[in-house]
């Protein structure tokens, strides 16, 4: 039961961005109200890579994030960094580690995360309140009024931060953007971000061969790539190059696949020229079993190397060095792992996250239009925006 209704900041969301937010403003000596609808805290924590939670990226720079404004993001990536993040999980003796591509995880479970950002909220005497309906909230004489299944409570500061709509099974809604258009704020039209892309059923049919098969790739769109696996599912593509291009792909637009990134099939053809290995057999030594057959069938060829036209080559070449495919879709905000789009950042001041237009009003984390490669860029940004906001109150 929370006798005192009145506080200084009241936060909307108890994930990452929240917590981050009501301890730091708290250890301010701010009276902090945190509020979320669901029974458990910061349940994206939770589930984050593979239940290790890669919390950041030591690569983070504003490169790595898409928005409408491509600068917003700077001031507060440069002021909190993943080096602060990671001074934090030092302090309090987290083990974490690097793998590829500068990103950071831990060496337990991610809860160790959860269990740190709750025990700085504790420490710093946040009040939290879990599972809190908010029935209406109105600003009223300078101060928000915000009423709730638990009572009315009132603050100078409201923070939003309830993230996007990607996996609603774990309670995501588009609650922050209906606070956002109620203030007057514009929303840049959202849409599945980092999430596997599907097929129709034609081609789907001509790859159901390979479901469950990765391979080392380049994909890419336009002038945008990504160096990683890639994965062939039964409905459609994913692994990380497809997750990563996802968020740069529009409908009717197709991706390419560079499926041997490392070496040059004409040169290795060329060099083989004079062999009587049959095509399968060569290739056999740079795909799958199951990949390299369907190559095959696709391109209609299996002769041997020595018996290959010109045409026969470049048609190979073009094939593995320069596959397209034609996505129908994606697996929608169940699958994805952010929201791209949200709050527009022409309303938010980039160094303190406050709504221009409403003096006391801040957006952070998932809920803005900012949205992070794979690989810890989004947790930083639900670090770096909720230090950003902290601060400046």
């Amino acid at each position: 039961m929370v006798h005192n209704k009145e506080f200084d900041i009241i936060i909307i969301g108890a994930g990452a961005a929240g917590m981050m937010c009501a301890h730091i403003a708290a250890s301010k000596h701010k009276k902090v109200l945190l509020l979320d609808h669901s029974s458990r805290l910061a349940e994206k924590i939770r589930i984050s890579g593979g239940g290790r939670c890669n919390f950041t990226n030591v690569n983070t720079n504003p490169e790595c994030y898409l928005s409408q404004n491509k600068h917003f993001a700077t001031s507060a990536l440069s002021r909190y960094t993943p080096f602060h993040f990671t001074e934090i999980l030092d302090k309090y003796n987290i083990g974490y580690h690097e793998k590829t591509l500068g990103q950071l995880f831990c060496n337990e479970k991610s809860q160790a995360i959860i269990d740190l950002l709750d025990q700085l909220c504790q420490e710093n005497n946040v009040t939290r309140l879990m599972e809190t309906s908010i029935i209406s909230l109105d600003k009223i004489n300078g101060r928000f009024k915000l009423e709730t299944n638990r009572g009315i409570f009132n603050s100078e500061t409201l923070v939003v931060a309830c993230g996007g709509l990607s996996i609603p099974q774990i309670g995501a809604s588009g609650f922050g953007y209906q606070i956002a258009k109620q203030f007057g704020l514009k929303i840049i039209d959202t849409r599945p971000a980092l999430v596997p892309l599907t097929l129709n059923q034609e081609t789907l049919a001509s790859f159901s061969p390979l479901s469950g098969i990765s391979f080392d790739s380049i994909t890419s769109i336009g002038k945008v790539s990504f160096r990683e696996n890639s994965l062939f599912t039964h409905r459609g593509l994913s692994g990380p190059a497809i997750l990563q291009i996802s968020s740069y792909w529009q409908h009717g637009e197709s991706i390419k696949i560079n499926l041997l990134p490392d070496k040059a099939i004409k040169s290795e053809i060329l060099d083989n020229r004079s062999s009587n290995k049959l095509l399968r057999n060569f290739l056999h030594d740079f795909f799958s079993e199951r990949l390299t057959e369907r190559i095959c069938e696709l391109l209609g060829i299996n002769r041997q190397l020595s018996q290959l036209s010109n045409k026969d080559i470049d048609k190979i070449t073009s094939f593995i060095h320069n596959f397209e495919i034609l996505p129908n879709g994606s697996e929608g905000y169940k699958k994805a792992e952010v929201t791209k789009g949200g709050v527009d950042t022409k309303f938010l001041d980039s160094k303190s996250m406050m709504a221009k237009n409403i003096d006391g009003l801040y957006f952070i984390g998932e809920v803005v239009d900012v949205t992070g490669w794979l690989g810890g860029y989004n947790f930083q940004w639900a670090w770096s925006s909720a230090h950003a906001a902290a601060t400046s109150i």
